[in-house]
């Protein structure tokens, strides 16, 4: 090495209410005698942005888990795009710090991130109760290959259970990428097409009525497909008021209720009875929306039983909520332009604080 200089650098280290903390310390540039070039020493203590501590960074990128960027740049007096930065610095740590997981049951959906059916999958580890990769460019094959590239072959060899929803690409690429791994599909996603289809319902009997017995109907959309238990006070009298004025709504209603028990059983053959009888009590009932829905269920019968066998007993809940969570981190920044940043805030989102 060739001279060497010292300089005085002072660095934003902590905020305290209105006071502005900072760290003053020296740091060496040396010149490099094969190269030529000035280099300056790293400091373990010092964020990748230099002006500012790691110690400074963390305590941004905690505060941005609860608040949002606009707000904390005014609180810390920091212009925006510096606060951005800071907390994409702390989740890439978080990250850095967990590794490549080697997930067993995997859950498998896809979340919308703007207008125009443009789509990104994220794939969640079950049993660490976290999401491990987001991407692709929509939901086909392709962007479905991409995870199983990303996780690696002896990794995606310990996978035993995919968890997803009716949609074939994912099966596919899942089947064809891990086939060791049992398909299950989602019960929430299966459930939403029963809602769909009570919905159907609802809306020809509207069409059908007239006068006084079209009024029980009329606004009852999610109190039908509300669990009772869930509904309000007066909830429960208008769904009682509905279910008394409307033979077919009645019927229908049961059925939803009824068809939930089918994830109770621990063996996949007493499924199969509950499930032939549900099927079989829809004769004579005119109810074409069912009629529909048995089928689809019918079609999916394997990747619905599987969850029968006691090793697939998952919280199948985890998906649905990490989308509602998702959809918040949306809401709360007005829609993310940058991809990249609303793919850290995903895969973080579940991740202990540093």
């Amino acid at each position: 090495m060739g001279w060497y200089d010292r300089r005085t650098r002072r660095v934003r280290d902590l905020a305290c209410g209105d006071m502005r903390i900072y760290l003053e310390f020296e740091v060496r540039r040396v010149q490099c005698r094969s190269c030529g070039k000035v280099k300056r020493e790293r400091l373990e203590f010092l964020a990748d942005n230099p002006f500012y501590t790691k110690r400074f960074s963390h305590y941004v990128g905690r505060r941005c888990r609860s608040t949002t960027i606009k707000d904390l740049a005014k609180e810390l007096h920091l212009d925006w795009d510096t606060v951005k930065i800071l907390e994409k610095q702390y989740m890439q740590a978080q990250l850095a710090k967990v590794g490549t997981p080697g997930p067993k049951a995997i859950g498998i959906d896809e979340i919308s991130i703007r207008k125009g059916h443009d789509y990104r999958i994220v794939v969640s580890d079950l049993l660490r109760r976290r999401p491990i990769w987001f991407g692709g460019e929509d939901r086909k094959e392709a962007s479905m290959a991409l995870f199983y590239d990303w996780l690696g072959e002896k990794k995606t060899k310990g996978v035993r259970l995919a968890v997803m929803d009716m949609w074939k690409p994912f099966r596919n690429v899942t089947v064809a990428r891990a086939p060791q791994a049992a398909i299950l599909f989602d019960k929430f996603h299966i459930m939403r097409h029963l809602g769909k289809a009570l919905d159907e319902v609802r809306k020809s009997e509207y069409r059908r009525l007239s006068g006084h017995d079209r009024s029980y109907i009329k606004g009852q959309k999610y109190t039908l497909l509300s669990h009772r238990e869930n509904l309000t006070l007066a909830g429960r009298q208008n769904l009682r008021k509905l279910l008394a004025a409307n033979k077919r709504l009645n019927t229908a209603y049961l059925l939803k209720e009824s068809f939930g028990q089918l994830w109770d059983y621990e063996r996949e053959g007493w499924a199969r009875r509950f499930f032939d009888n549900w099927r079989a009590s829809l004769k004579w009932q005119r109810l074409k929306p069912y009629e529909k829905f048995a089928e689809l269920i019918e079609r999916h019968w394997d990747g619905i039983a599987a969850y029968c066998k006691p090793e697939n007993k998952v919280s199948l809940g985890f998906v649905e909520g990490l989308n509602n969570k998702i959809r918040v981190i949306q809401r709360r920044a007005y829609g993310l332009r940058d991809e990249e940043y609303l793919r850290l805030k995903v895969l973080t989102c579940m991740l202990p604080r540093l």
